[in-house]
């Protein structure tokens, strides 16, 4: 570990290397002005630090604090130690939807584009953990920033079955503009590709058999009669090869905006078995924006989120089994977890377990990538 802590920070103007530091001070703090010792800012910003390093709850987090100790601490705001109690009382009467504002504005700042375009991947989670605790916000509907793996928005609900409202909601408060969202067969529904449409984005909508009549009528599509771009991919044992057919939108598409339609079909051989998955896919960008190689990107671009957020949230931080259940605590952890994975993911980190253990082995080192955000 290095011996001498990282300095603390002047007071010139900040910069855009404390921007998400600066921008975690602004979070409104719940508490009465008698008796603080701590600013949410501070609180937050050590909570970040002590989830580079692998922390998964309350206790973790405030072992992180007391082993980096006050001298380190200064440099994110916080002048003493603070207790396992307070992380946990503060995080459970935080805003956590004002939170993941103010995170999903810091993301912003760090978006990359694809062609000029950012994509975005909306999708839900549950917080098992939280649920089975009888915790009021125990689902989560996050978008995800297609490149960069960055959590650009996310809202908190009691269950799954207001995930089509919750996923209205946060396109209402992204800033979408030029925008290309993504969404799986639940959220194919004519008001969710208005309010993308209406947000200045274009959709990219799979539909399944939730969608009956839609997913009928394109399966009778003259599919055969459309030429076909197709990839293989092998590796450990696997081939998947994935064909694309893409035509323009009939004029019987009730979902407005729809300018093109496309079948996908995907065949996976695994030590000799085979699997085939065959899905229609709806979008309203049209054949310049979107050619048959770009619209399949996308569409297997949004599946990164259960690779590059649930699953990690799940498997590295052992979210389902997290303790915090009080309040708005499962939100907020959930929010720290996203924002670490994040400045993980621009730093260039591939292997999130890897770069904890990375950061784990040096007091200074995740404070030096929290400032850096």
């Amino acid at each position: 570990m290095s011996s001498s802590p990282v300095p603390a920070p002047s007071s010139k103007p900040v910069s855009r290397q404390a921007l998400l530091l600066e921008m975690l001070s602004g979070v409104e703090d719940p508490r009465d002005r008698r008796g603080r010792r701590h600013t949410v800012g501070a609180l937050l910003a050590v909570g970040v630090c002590a989830v580079l390093t692998g922390a998964r709850g309350f206790t973790a987090i405030a072992q992180w604090a007391q082993d980096a100790g006050p001298a380190r601490l200064s440099a994110l705001g916080m002048n003493r130690v603070a207790d396992e109690s307070t992380f946990r009382r503060v995080f459970a009467r935080l805003d956590a939807d004002a939170l993941d504002q103010i995170l999903g504005a810091w993301a912003v700042t760090r978006a990359r584009t694809v062609g000029g375009r950012r994509v975005l991947a909306i999708d839900g989670k549950a917080v098992r953990g939280a649920r089975k605790r009888g915790a009021g916000v125990s689902f989560l509907v996050a978008a995800l920033d297609h490149t960069t793996g960055v959590v650009a928005g996310q809202i908190g609900i009691d269950d799954k079955s207001s995930e089509i409202i919750a996923a209205r909601t946060l396109i209402e408060r992204l800033d979408l503009h030029g925008a290309v969202v993504t969404m799986d067969a639940l959220h194919t529904q004519r008001e969710t590709a208005a309010k993308i449409r209406a947000a200045g984005a274009d959709f990219v909508l799979v539909a399944k058999a939730n969608q009956k009549t839609l997913h009928a009528r394109l399966k009778a599509l003259p599919w055969k009669d459309v030429p076909a771009l197709t990839t293989t991919q092998r590796g450990h044992g696997r081939r998947a090869t994935r064909t694309i057919k893409v035509i323009q939108a009939p004029r019987w598409i009730e979902f407005a905006g729809t300018v093109q339609v496309a079948q996908l079909r995907r065949t996976v051989t695994v030590k000799g078995k085979k699997s085939v998955e065959v899905c229609y896919v709806i979008t309203s960008a049209d054949a310049h924006a979107a050619d048959p190689a770009t619209l399949a990107a996308w569409v297997q671009g949004h599946w990164t989120v259960e690779d590059r957020l649930h699953w990690v949230r799940d498997v590295t931080f052992d979210e389902d089994r997290s303790q915090a259940a009080t309040g708005a605590a499962p939100q907020v952890m959930a929010s720290i977890r996203n924002t670490g994975i994040a400045i993980l993911r621009l730093a260039g980190a591939t292997n999130i377990a890897h770069a904890l253990r990375h950061h784990a082995h040096d007091l200074d080192r995740p404070i030096r990538a929290l400032l850096a955000a």
